[in-house]
């Protein structure tokens, strides 16, 4: 069983210690294999400014973790503790997944685990990183970073997705699509899309975007286009493009191909369908073409992601 470590530090905010208690906590019948999460640190520590956390384990615990979670601190002004930078640097040096929610990132930059990486945090307080620890390349637009064995998120919600994002890595695309239906939230959302919108969007049934993102779900085998989406849409291809940077971040192909890579994820976890089958079923056309953009955007083949993943559907 996967070992999450948590460690809990007097004035720990509540919302991101919830949401990972809430991801790696609960006992999921999603997999044949969960989380096991421990909550270790300060006994009696104060949680939210208001709760008082009993915890059962000493940061000792950070040692025999498979990943070490850690989330916001009290205040990013004052230094990290000592105690915990050090555990947070031995339980890295010794192989464990090592991942930050919010200015939980100032921890792992004290511990040195994020010179010469991109890393990120709430964008309230991506200055002070910066001027704090130069050796970090600190980029404030994005919900997270995943540099492999360092992880980073930016604040409140995009904890969440993070947590998502790991489950993914862990356990694959339908398991944590399937999570993220649990907990009535989106199901994915990439860590390159900005924390924040610059202009005010509705989201819903009643967003612009909202039909004809629909209309593309049901439609991925298709050779669709910008223009076919617009014309959708009943806007231009230029104001269309507008709306999608606004809600995800980048463009209207951006979208669709990520859409059209998603759908191959879950047909690869779920289905006997064969490279091709998924190729066309997707809209990629051909399995070479499936092949490469999958590779290019995940990191490994269909086939690997497959065998990696796959499990039967009665068995999720």
């Amino acid at each position: 069983m996967h070992r999450v470590a948590l460690p809990v530090t007097d004035g720990t905010p509540l919302y991101e210690l919830a949401a990972a208690c809430e991801v790696f906590g609960a006992d999921r019948e999603l997999a044949d294999t969960w989380y096991e999460l421990v909550i270790c640190g300060e006994d009696g520590a104060a949680v939210g400014g208001w709760l008082t956390a009993g915890v059962r384990h000493g940061l000792e615990a950070l040692a025999t973790a498979d990943t070490v979670l850690i989330t916001s601190c009290r205040d990013p002004l004052e230094p990290p503790a000592p105690a915990l930078v050090e555990a947070v640097r031995a339980a890295h040096a010794r192989g464990a997944r090592v991942a930050s929610l919010c200015t939980g990132a100032f921890t792992l930059a004290e511990a040195g685990l994020l010179d010469g990486r991109r890393a990120t945090t709430h964008w309230a307080h991506t200055d002070l990183l910066q001027s704090r620890y130069p050796s970090v390349t600190v980029d404030p637009g994005v919900l997270y970073i995943d540099d492999g064995d360092v992880l980073t998120s930016a604040g409140k919600a995009a904890g969440m997705d993070l947590c998502l994002h790991l489950v993914r890595l862990d356990h694959g695309t339908a398991v944590a699509n399937a999570l993220a239906r649990t907990l009535v939230v989106p199901p994915h959302r990439p860590g390159g899309q900005a924390q924040f919108i610059p202009a005010a969007v509705g989201h819903g049934r009643t967003h612009v975007l909202t039909g004809v993102m629909a209309w593309a779900l049901a439609r991925l085998g298709e050779p669709l286009s910008v223009r076919d989406l617009a014309r959708e849409a009943g806007m231009s291809s230029r104001n269309l493009a507008r709306h999608f940077h606004a809600v995800t971040g980048g463009s209207p192909l951006r979208w669709l191909h990520d859409q059209r890579v998603r759908r191959a994820q879950e047909l690869l976890e779920l289905s006997d369908l064969s490279i091709e089958q998924i190729a066309t079923r997707t809209g990629m056309g051909t399995a070479t073409t499936l092949r490469r953009h999958f590779s290019q955007q995940l990191g490994v083949p269909p086939e690997t992601y497959r065998r990696t993943f796959r499990t039967s559907a009665a068995g999720r």
